[in-house]
């Protein structure tokens, strides 16, 4: 099943401004805590209307013999490049790849646009990677076509293994000493121009604890583009358009989750990009289907959710639609407040920081 997915719009008079808070600079971690599932989790029970302050490590408690967790096993990959326009080495420029169009054809985020007009070539790693921008595409992004000696690299990722950078959010001014904790501990696929954050909390011993408990785990994958991390510019919500990102659900990992589902096991999607997934691929009766294509769905209060019963996510930023998709889950109200309770605690923020538990 292969197809391109965008949820119908649910009639909204919220705004954008209707999911700002206000954030304190000093509040933005700016590096990863020395041991992963030390973060502190904020734990909100919907039912019980309750909010308890945990550690990550105490996730195990949460969950019970029958559930499955979802992961996004999708991997970031180096792809920031810093290069300049071919025989000018003076005219400076920033990609950033955001999704594999066709071989060594990519759609590019460029900084600055008006020196990647159509045609014009780039020059990459002192020449080891070379570049012609072939079509401007939507938000003014460019497709890129990649030249490299195939001889010595077996494909792109080999070299920006070599050249390339890892695209940290550029709210993270701090450099990161070890590329790995930019990667969750189970990530796999190559594709991603950021990291699915709540699964940075996750280390090989919690995940055994988890099996351990009987817990099932079903990888899903969504390679992270602009759709998950593009600001909402639209004043109104219903007027926001995602960009879509590529999404695959196997066949073994559908079967997974639903039998779990129909055994009285909870769904918990791990991160809102294993959300997304997972509820672009549920029908409406609550079957999960084996999908390989892409998905444009935007979640924001008065969705009515398919397939997930619990929530594990990071704080993200003011007006994002990772917050609307967090208030669509419980309650935007009920979420700002949590916010605010988590200011107040000194939580700490966006990619690096805590977390918090939905259930």
């Amino acid at each position: 099943m292969s197809n391109i997915i965008v949820n119908e719009k649910v009639k909204t008079d919220l705004k954008t401004s209707d999911f700002y808070y206000d954030l304190p600079q000093e509040l933005i971690a700016q590096h990863p805590l020395e041991q992963r599932d030390t973060s502190r989790m904020m734990v909100l029970d919907r039912k019980a209307q309750t909010l308890t302050h945990k550690h990550f490590y105490d996730i195990v408690e949460y969950l019970n013999p029958n559930d499955v967790l979802v992961i996004n096993d999708s991997k970031v990959i180096p792809a920031r490049l810093y290069g300049h326009v071919t025989g000018r080495p003076d005219a400076g420029i920033e990609l950033l790849l955001l999704r594999q169009r066709e071989l060594d054809t990519w759609e590019t985020l460029v900084k600055p646009g008006k020196r990647a007009r159509i045609g014009a070539e780039l020059t990459f790693g002192q020449g080891l990677l070379t570049a012609t921008v072939t079509d401007i595409v939507e938000e003014g992004n460019r497709l890129i076509k990649f030249e490299y000696d195939r001889q010595r690299y077996a494909n792109i990722y080999d070299i920006l293994h070599e050249i390339g950078m890892m695209p940290l959010p550029p709210y993270i001014t701090e450099r990161l000493a070890d590329n790995s904790r930019y990667q969750t501990v189970y990530a796999r696929e190559e594709g991603s121009a950021a990291a699915p954050t709540a699964g940075l909390h996750f280390t090989p011993e919690i995940l055994e604890r988890v099996r351990a408990k009987g817990v099932a785990i079903a990888p899903v994958m969504l390679h992270v583009g602009l759709g998950t991390f593009r600001p909402v510019k639209a004043d109104r919500l219903d007027e926001h358009v995602m960009h879509t990102e590529f999404i695959s659900v196997s066949e073994e990992s559908a079967a997974l989750i639903n039998a779990r589902r129909a055994a009285g096991g909870r769904v918990i999607a791990v991160g809102t990009t294993s959300c997304r997934t997972l509820e672009s691929v549920t029908d409406e009766v609550g079957i999960v289907h084996p999908v390989c294509g892409d998905t444009g769905i935007f979640i924001y209060p008065g969705y009515r959710f398919k397939a997930v019963d619990a929530l594990i996510t990071n704080f993200h930023l003011p007006e994002s639609t990772l917050v609307m998709l967090v208030s669509a889950f419980y309650d935007r109200e009920a979420v700002l407040s949590a916010y605010e309770t988590a200011v107040h605690e000194k939580y700490r923020f966006f990619s690096f920081g805590d977390c918090m538990l939905i259930v």
